[in-house]
């Protein structure tokens, strides 16, 4: 009866829409962890990057070079993320670093709410640069708001140059694309200058920066590029407390 009358037609309409539904509910709830987190990092003048990625495509051993190579310069802190394990969070501690790991379980990718529990274990963490190494995937962590600054996405030339064209979402929600692994480009087929065309066409101000984190070629230019987007934090927050002030000392004035 129910392919003459229709009603199996109107219970999938039904369930589609309370599908829906929960997923906005569940964006919405994430999005307000992420202003939360948002608040705290401008408060604490962090300049806080989300690293994302496919799995193994480099995020962990560029993490610990480029971290070997701030310590004793800036202030530093970590949250990884992985399903199982706290392998990469050992790594990172190896370097001298402060990390915290976040277990996802089954979930794909970190969501806000997580991020705002590891601040608390990552403990008075300011002036500085906080990394979230998210999970290994280029799907779900797109969506998903954390409070960053900027996503990065690191590519390795293994993968193959028409990722950004069959992962848009990432690529565009990326401010910079890391071309990792590039001392292996003699034995690849890999094209550099058609996937950032591939990158560009999806996100035409995507900053791209090629490097290898093994051989350390390429890493200077990302830690320069790390260097001047926290010197801009800086800079907006010292603007920011300046017109606060200005605003007191106005209201102080009329008083």
């Amino acid at each position: 009866m129910c392919g003459v009358c229709g009603c199996n037609e109107v219970s999938e309409q039904t369930q589609e829409r309370r599908h829906l539904k929960m997923e906005l509910d569940l964006f919405s709830l994430n999005n307000r962890h992420a202003e939360a987190n948002r608040a705290h990092f401008e408060h604490s003048s962090l300049l806080v990057l989300n690293l994302v990625s496919s799995p193994g495509a480099g995020k962990t051993r560029l993490l610990e070079e480029t971290l070997m190579a701030q310590l004793g310069c800036i202030e530093v802190g970590v949250i990884e993320g992985d399903q199982q394990t706290t392998r990469d969070a050992d790594r990172i501690r190896e370097t001298g670093a402060h990390a915290v790991q976040i277990n996802t379980g089954s979930a794909c990718h970190l969501d806000a709410h997580m991020v705002s529990h590891a601040l608390d274990d990552l403990g008075m963490l300011r002036n500085g640069i906080l990394y979230i190494e998210n999970v290994g995937n280029l799907v779900c962590p797109a969506n998903f708001d954390l409070g960053e600054a900027a996503k990065v996405v690191i590519l390795s030339v293994t993968e193959g140059d028409d990722k950004p064209l069959k992962y848009p979402d990432m690529f565009a929600a990326s401010k910079m694309m890391v071309i990792n692994k590039i001392d292996l480009l003699p034995h690849v087929d890999f094209d550099v200058a058609q996937c950032i065309a591939n990158a560009r066409l999806i996100n035409p101000d995507i900053e791209v920066l090629e490097l290898s984190a093994q051989t350390g070629a390429g890493l200077q230019g990302w830690l320069d590029w790390l260097e001047e987007s926290y010197q801009a934090l800086v800079a907006d927050r010292i603007n920011q407390l300046q017109e606060e002030l200005e605003t007191l000392q106005r209201q102080f004035d009329q008083e």
